[in-house]
């Protein structure tokens, strides 16, 4: 039955992505601003986390949505874990600005998705640029945030297992740091339901949890990012305990001293 109702929910997003891609394209080609275009977007994608409601017994349960920014003028840039492409369908979804992603620029070869994400006002570089990637990532990241788009990182860079820790890379802080905005760790335990790169999907519910903004100013890139990597896995072993060693005496204080 798990087999049956991912392979209808594959089916449903391969039929509904190319009539939206199509909306998006044609927007572009009449000359529509990038502002028209993302909404169109955003529709599809909470109709796809509604479908994996519908069609996998899969929904989201989410808390700290309280700590966002509401001043239109701040920007923010989240800093999420990532374990499946669940999540990466949910954010736009859910937040109440506009998101920019940051994604390898090989994911616009895919056929209608990278089509429709490279029309919109996002960020995609090429990771063997080095320092010239990075540069882009602050031009366009602060001409983003200066309109009120709020940019959106996976601080890990891939799809992690459940129960596991990445290499949490700074990027993110660095970005947030020259930009002069506060970071927002976000948990999400998706791999319960959803492990990454796997086909057969397990109904359940996705526990996400936004975590209070973290001032960058004065701060060092790797420093402040170790601060998000400890909120980030110390909240995904209270959202998802199961998946987790237990820790020792001294993993547990060390925790404790990173709240």
């Amino acid at each position: 039955m798990a087999l049956l109702r991912s392979l209808l929910h594959l089916l449903w997003m391969g039929v509904t992505v190319v009539p939206y891609t199509l909306a998006i394209l044609l927007c572009r080609v009449l000359g529509a601003p990038k502002t028209v275009l993302y909404p169109i977007a955003r529709a599809w994608l909470a109709l796809s986390i509604r479908a994996a409601h519908w069609f996998m017994g899969i929904r989201p349960r989410i808390q700290g949505m309280e700590n966002l920014p509401t001043d239109q003028r701040q920007g923010v840039v989240l800093l999420c874990k990532h374990q499946s492409a669940y999540e990466t369908f949910l954010m736009p979804a859910i937040m109440p600005r506009q998101l920019a992603y940051v994604f390898k620029k090989e994911l616009l070869r895919i056929p209608f998705f990278g089509w429709s994400i490279g029309s919109l006002d996002m960020i995609h570089i090429d990771r063997n640029d080095g320092m010239r990637a990075f540069q882009k990532l602050v031009q366009q990241g602060q001409r983003l945030l200066d309109q009120g788009t709020w940019i959106i990182m996976f601080p890990e860079g891939t799809r992690i297992p459940r129960g596991q820790k990445g290499d949490y890379k700074s990027g993110g802080t660095r970005l947030a740091i020259r930009t002069g905005v506060p970071v927002v760790p976000i948990a999400v335990t998706s791999a319960r339901v959803w492990p990454p790169k796997a086909f057969v999907k397990r109904p359940g519910v996705v526990d996400v949890s936004i975590g209070r903004p973290i001032p960058s100013q004065g701060r060092r890139p790797d420093e402040l990012m170790q601060e998000v990597e400890h909120w980030i896995e110390a909240e995904m072993r209270r959202l998802d305990p199961d998946a987790y060693p237990p820790q020792s005496p001294e993993q547990a204080e060390a925790a404790a001293a990173h709240p």
